[in-house]
């Protein structure tokens, strides 16, 4: 496929080079253009702008540093709009802002070109190896044309929903991911002064019982999906109990731990709502009340 390639960065070089690996006619483009040299050395063909790399393209993809850019990029006076053909498909692979995509959905969609969101992650290794993840949003049967495509810079393609479903994805994926290391931060500074080794530790909660694994898993198909908060696994006054002398230690301590302050009070607030003989996944239903939206398998 003839594929406009824009923004050649940590992230991007990489996998514009995957395409070209992959075989697919490259029309490249960035505001330093050095960092095109080895994508020209392959055969790729230097675009002075996106409007003359998206002209060329039945596929324009973009990995910017953020909203304002891809915006900029997308919409300006020599950006994609301005040389997309009717019919080519524009998709941005950056961590953005599903708002500014929709605005550019729709403005591309006036002039027939098809917009998806497909935000990555995996890091710069995964640009390199590509083994990304791309969360794609947008019209499924678009996303079906150019999967392939995308494939050839991460191999885990998925379909997220409407336009913006991708973005919103990547965001909930950076906020669990960043969150849960501000936890784990807590509790190994709380264990290594109270005195066991960083080693030790890790051995000790890389066990079955916790973890991402068990959440993903286990917790959240089987219990949360389904609402199925009355079969205690761990009742909640347990789980109380437990976070509670581990709160304690920490002032023993003085390990500063809000994370898991924050956690507690939830769990004090759902045994106010007598709720203790309950499982202990049951405060999810505090987050849902405050956010008004229930978690729920939507396959029948």
């Amino acid at each position: 496929m003839r594929v406009g390639f824009i923004g050649l960065g940590n992230m991007g070089g990489p996998m514009a080079l995957n395409l070209i690996k992959a075989g697919h006619a490259l029309v490249v483009h960035d505001v330093r253009p050095a960092a095109a040299k080895p994508h020209l050395e392959r055969g790729a063909k230097w675009a002075e702008s996106p409007k003359a790399a998206a002209r060329e393209s039945e596929l324009i993809l973009t990995s910017l540093p953020g909203p304002t850019e891809v915006e900029a990029v997308a919409l300006g006076t020599d950006g994609i709009l301005a040389g997309a053909v009717p019919g080519s498909v524009y998709a941005d692979l950056s961590t953005g802002s599903p708002t500014v995509m929709r605005k550019i959905h729709a403005a591309f969609k006036a002039k027939g070109v098809h917009v998806l969101d497909a935000p990555v992650s995996g890091g710069v290794w995964g640009a390199q190896r590509g083994t990304l993840q791309v969360m794609v949003g947008g019209e499924e049967s678009i996303y079906r044309e150019v999967k392939a495509v995308l494939q050839a810079v991460g191999d885990k393609v998925g379909y997220m929903g409407p336009i913006g479903a991708g973005t919103i994805a990547k965001l909930v994926h950076n906020m669990v991911s960043i969150a849960t290391r501000a936890v784990v931060a807590e509790g190994f500074t709380l264990g290594v002064k109270a005195g066991v080794t960083p080693e030790a530790l890790l051995e000790a909660i890389r066990g079955a019982s916790f973890g991402q694994g068990l959440m993903l898993s286990q917790m959240l198909p089987n219990v949360i999906f389904k609402g199925d908060f009355d079969t205690v696994r761990f009742a909640l006054k347990l789980a109380r109990k437990d976070i509670g002398l581990a709160t304690a230690l920490a002032r023993e301590y003085d390990v500063p731990m809000p994370m898991a302050a924050v956690a507690e009070q939830i769990m004090v607030e759902a045994l106010a709502r007598g709720w203790g003989d309950k499982d202990s996944t049951a405060p999810w239903l505090l987050q849902e009340e405050a956010a008004g939206v229930r978690v729920r398998e939507t396959k029948t």
